[in-house]
């Protein structure tokens, strides 16, 4: 499975990515036998409609895909992504007079098309190749495809495949692919290096707990990137119904996001000082479970009372980012698939994320629209800091009550960045509940292409 683009030769046919009035405008310079064809077979342009055009001898002489109205590509995105599936297995190369940024999308929209999860059924179907256009960076938008692959395949493969120590695997692969600097802390080696919450939530499971450190670039701002990586999440003692755990191999989504955007940074050799920590965890149901009303010492020095242990993600990141936050880097960033709040509030397609700082917020935001990755801010609102302090402790991992959930984590995950004055929070969901164009069912990379794109002004923030 290689997301990548072809080189053109002379069996290549031209490929028109065309809105209404630009079909409108092509037909105009076709001879009588193409309007014809085009006419009687209905093609109007619609987003992600496709007509293949036959040559006088009966092959094909190229092809039509429709970008659809304004209305149609604020409903979805990727209309060329849409059509490769019907598309015949030939090598076409792109016609289009879209602006870069548009391009640029449809040609990552394209690759995507391409990604299928293999690795324990192989799909052999042939698919159409497209030749990069000249006016864009095929290398570049080949390493966000490469980048996006690791986080899809890192969500999709299940926890008896993914649990802690392939998690870690995965990190010492990219790490090895980039000659980056990894250490790994591991099991009761976490507590004698004070990372007390990581090992209470992993001390349960057979498969140790651990903290991924890799290290890559010796200049430019420091970035350090936190993802929760809960391989797979049963709820502790606080037990999910069954039905909530169907996808909780999907916890380490923030994990798998992470690492692709690391993939994305050092294969583009981007001047940052980069960092990503990784606290891999499985929540499970022992004799040593911990418990709800136990109350953990962390490595910030803040004590958190249990008050549900189905809300260990947090637990695990607030190591993390005390961590990160000693070193005061530029900016720290973390990950993780944390509230089924978010998703109220948002639903699945939306990555909602907080931000210290309004400049970085905003940076973030038109990144998000220009590569069309969606992300929605969300406030660190002061008035709810009361309600995850609940008097017996420093903290609340758990507020009753159920308002703003996503805040209040949010919020929670703060008091552990102290330091740092450039932080920002992703709640994301990192699955695709339906098929879309570029897209398939399943594991989905969240905000990291809008992160990649916005990072020279978050790091100047």
């Amino acid at each position: 499975m290689s997301l990548t683009f072809v080189a053109r030769d002379d069996a290549s046919l031209p490929l028109s990515l065309l809105d209404a009035s630009g079909l409108s405008d092509w037909l105009e310079s076709q001879p009588a036998r193409v309007q014809k064809w085009v006419k009687t077979s209905g093609f109007t342009a619609g987003f992600g409609a496709c007509l293949v055009l036959p040559s006088e001898d009966g092959d094909a002489a190229g092809a039509l895909v429709g970008l659809g109205s304004t209305q149609a590509r604020t409903r979805t995105r990727f209309a060329l992504a849409a059509a490769r599936a019907v598309l015949p297995a030939r090598t076409f190369y792109l016609v289009s007079d879209l602006d870069d940024n548009a391009l640029k999308a449809e040609l990552l929209g394209w690759l995507l098309a391409g990604y299928q999860f293999d690795r324990y059924k192989t799909n052999a179907r042939g698919l159409a190749q497209l030749v990069c256009s000249d006016s864009v960076d095929a290398a570049q938008i080949e390493a966000i495809a490469k980048g996006e692959r690791l986080t899809r395949d890192l969500i999709n493969t299940p926890a008896s495949d993914m649990g802690p120590p392939d998690l870690e695997n995965a990190a010492r692969d990219l790490a090895s692919a980039h000659s980056a600097n990894i250490s790994v802390i591991e099991g009761d080696d976490l507590l004698t290096h004070n990372f007390p919450m990581i090992h209470a939530v992993g001390r349960a499971a057979s498969r140790a707990p651990r903290l991924i450190d890799m290290r890559w670039g010796k200049a430019g701002p420091k970035l350090t990137l936190v993802g929760k990586g809960v391989c797979f999440d049963t709820g502790g003692l606080n037990l999910k119904p069954g039905a909530s755990m169907g996808l909780m191999k999907k916890d380490m989504g923030g994990a798998a996001a992470v690492l692709g955007l690391a993939g994305m940074i050092m294969s583009l050799g981007l001047s940052v000082q980069l960092r990503v920590l990784i606290p891999a965890v499985e929540n499970s149901v022992s004799a040593d479970a911990f418990r709800p009303g136990d109350i953990l010492n962390s490595r910030k020095g803040l004590t958190v009372e249990i008050n549900n242990t189905d809300a260990e993600g947090r637990l695990v990141l607030a190591d993390a980012l005390a961590l990160a936050d000693e070193e005061n880097p530029d900016a720290i960033i973390s990950m993780a698939t944390l509230t089924g709040a978010a998703r109220v509030a948002v639903g699945p397609d939306l990555a909602p994320f907080y931000a210290q700082s309004d400049s970085s917020a905003r940076a973030l935001e038109i990144a998000a629209a220009t590569v069309q990755d969606p992300v929605w801010r969300l406030p660190f609102w002061d008035p709810y800091e009361a309600m995850i302090e609940p008097g017996i402790a420093d903290l609340d991992n758990a507020p009753k009550g159920g308002f703003a959930g996503s805040i209040t984590a949010a919020l929670f995950l703060r008091r552990f960045v102290t330091e740092t004055s450039n932080y920002m929070h992703f709640d994301i969901y990192g699955w695709q509940p339906s098929a879309a164009p570029a897209r398939p069912q399943g594991g989905v990379g969240q905000a990291t292409r809008a992160l990649l794109a916005a990072l020279p002004d978050i790091l100047k923030s």
